[in-house]
C-alpha cells in the first residue's frame, strides 16, 4: 500500500515537530518536509510535490497560508491542501476554500481524526472539523432544496441520496460507514458514484449541488 506523503507547513517549530511526530509514527503516512515560512513553502511544495500539505494560516507574515495555497495550487493541482487552524472565522474558511483548499480542520483535532481527515482527503474526500462544516452549511442561509428538484440530483439512488445528506453534514467516510452500518470503502464507492453522477469533483461541489446553489 502506497504510503501517502505529507508536507507540514506551519510557523510554530513545537506544533511543526508534534504533527510530524504523530504523522512518521502512524503506518502509511510519510511526512516528508516540515516548512515554517510561506516563501519557503512556495519554493518547496513543486520540488517536494507531495500528496497532502497540512497548510496553516497565520504564518507570521505578510503573506497567509490562503496566499500560500492560491499561488501554490495551479502550480501542483494533485496535491491537496488542508488547512490546519485555530480559525473558525467564515470569512477565512471560505477564502481558503476559493483559493484551492479542499480540507480545513481546527488545529484542536484529535491525532487519530487528524489522520482520518488525511487519508480521506488523498481519497478525494472534503474533511472539514464538524464546527467548521456545520458554518459551511450555515453560511448556504437557503434551506437544502428537496433531493430530487434537480435532473442530476434525480439519477442518485436512494442510498447515494442518504450518504450526499450525511456529506453535507461534515461528516467523515467512517462516521457516515458506522450510521448507515456499511463499510468505509463501499461509501468511498457510493461518493464516487455520486461525484460522477453530479458532475463534481469533491464534497465542497457535491454539497453545492445539495443546497441548490
Amino acid at each position: 500500500m502506497k504510503e501517502i506523503s505529507v508536507c507540514i507547513v506551519d510557523d510554530n517549530r513545537d506544533l511543526r515537530n508534534a504533527l510530524e511526530e504523530i504523522i512518521s509514527m502512524s503506518e502509511g503516512f510519510n511526512c516528508i518536509a516540515t516548512i515554517g515560512t510561506p516563501q519557503e513553502a512556495i519554493a518547496q511544495i513543486p520540488i517536494l510535490n507531495p500528496d497532502v500539505v497540512l497548510m496553516d494560516i497565520n504564518l507570521g507574515s505578510e503573506e497567509t497560508g490562503i496566499d500560500c495555497v492560491r499561488i501554490l495550487k495551479p502550480k501542483v493541482p494533485a496535491t491537496n491542501f488542508m488547512m490546519c487552524t485555530v480559525y473558525e472565522e467564515n470569512e477565512k474558511i471560505f477564502q481558503a476554500l476559493t483559493a484551492g483548499a479542499s480540507g480545513y480542520i481546527l488545529k484542536k483535532t484529535a491525532p487519530a481524526r487528524m489522520l482520518d481527515a488525511i487519508r480521506e482527503l488523498y481519497n478525494g474526500g472534503a474533511p472539514m472539523s464538524s464546527q467548521i462544516a456545520r458554518k459551511v452549511v450555515a453560511a448556504f442561509q437557503n434551506k437544502p432544496v428537496p433531493i430530487g428538484d434537480s435532473d442530476d440530483l434525480n439519477t442518485l439512488s436512494h442510498r447515494e441520496k442518504e450518504i450526499l445528506e450525511q456529506l453535507s453534514r461534515g461528516l467523515m467516510y467512517k462516521e457516515i460507514a458506522a450510521e448507515l452500518f456499511i463499510s468505509p470503502e463501499t461509501v468511498r464507492k457510493h461518493v464516487y458514484h455520486i461525484y460522477e453522477k453530479l458532475h463534481v469533483t469533491n464534497r465542497v461541489e457535491a454539497v453545492n449541488k445539495f443546497f441548490g446553489r
